[in-house]
């Protein structure tokens, strides 16, 4: 698909929108409160606290080595917590495993592309999974009632894709997509699960400039039409300061600052944080190989 189709996904949204978008009375508070995370000796998280609020891009962001990763797999429940918690839905986050939390309408997408060899279709539909009712038994005898399941998945799917201005490439491989289409297909198989919360982990890493700009009009564009809270992980500053509504910044582990996007630029410790630091005094990890810090583009303030 060409970047000018990708550019009108905005556009198309007037026509596309998905019909289940939540309420905004019905979209959890997300609270971390004192998230503490250690491994072997190593605090890679002390005691970090914020808030993401119903409907709002809320941003996550630090030099390499800050914790964002961590934070951000401790919330979906890739890592466990050694201290504090997370709510969501009257929900404490911090013992469920990935797929009870996917269940209270939280979705994310990875750093790196994980999506299968199949078709955008076959992709997308793996998003709606956790969403069938059929048991094993019925899908294998192809029963009425599962095939009109299916469709109907299908068709939400559909919807899906050309909300994200996908829909051109709908039955297409998506090995033959470029790396910004497949990039936004993982977008679009996280919105198929219907959450209330998505988690994107650096959305734009990899992407050249105009593919970097059409992904932040995307992610503007699903909070504004279907009200749900994002979280973001990513290392492009300019970005960050254009689409969020709010940033929580981590250095070594700790909150250093926290607020709306123009007061963070201005901040003391952020300013050090990102300018200051040389190559010797950033930690030897974060996490396991999750912030490697390899998109760094455009990180000043």
């Amino acid at each position: 698909m060409s970047h000018d189709a990708l550019g009108t996904a905005h556009e198309a949204a007037a026509t596309a929108v998905p019909a289940q978008a939540p309420e905004l009375e019905q979209v959890p508070v997300l609270t971390v409160d004192a998230l503490t995370v250690r491994f072997s000796g190593l605090l890679a998280l002390d005691a970090v606290s914020f808030t993401v609020a119903p409907g709002t891009i809320h941003a996550l962001i630090g030099p390499n080595g800050a914790g964002k990763s961590t934070c951000f797999n401790v919330v979906s429940g890739v890592y466990r917590a050694t201290a504090g918690s997370v709510r969501y839905a009257d929900q404490d986050l911090t013992r469920l495993p990935p797929h009870r939390i996917a269940r209270l309408g939280v979705a994310r997408t990875f750093q790196n592309i994980v999506l299968t060899n199949g078709s955008v279709a076959e992709n997308l539909m793996l998003g709606r999974h956790s969403l069938t009712r059929a048991g094993f038994a019925a899908t294998a005898l192809r029963l009425p009632s599962v095939v009109r399941e299916q469709r109907r998945h299908r068709e939400r799917a559909a919807e899906i894709a050309d909300f994200l201005g996908l829909g051109p490439v709908f039955d297409k491989p998506v090995g033959s997509l470029a790396y910004g289409d497949r990039k936004r297909v993982e977008m679009a198989r996280a919105l198929c699960m219907e959450p209330k919360l998505l988690m994107l982990d650096e959305p734009v890493a990899g992407m050249h400039p105009t593919e970097r700009a059409a992904m932040a009009e995307t992610i503007a564009m699903v909070r504004d039409a279907l009200g749900i809270s994002i979280l973001i992980v990513e290392h492009d500053m300019g970005l960050i300061m254009r689409i969020a509504d709010a940033v929580t910044v981590l250095d070594f582990g700790r909150r250093i600052a926290d607020g709306p996007p123009e007061r963070i630029q201005r901040d003391p410790a952020v300013i050090s944080a990102y300018l200051g630091r040389t190559d010797e005094d950033t930690p030897a990890a974060d996490t396991p190989a999750q912030d490697t810090g390899a998109h760094d583009e455009g990180t000043h303030l």
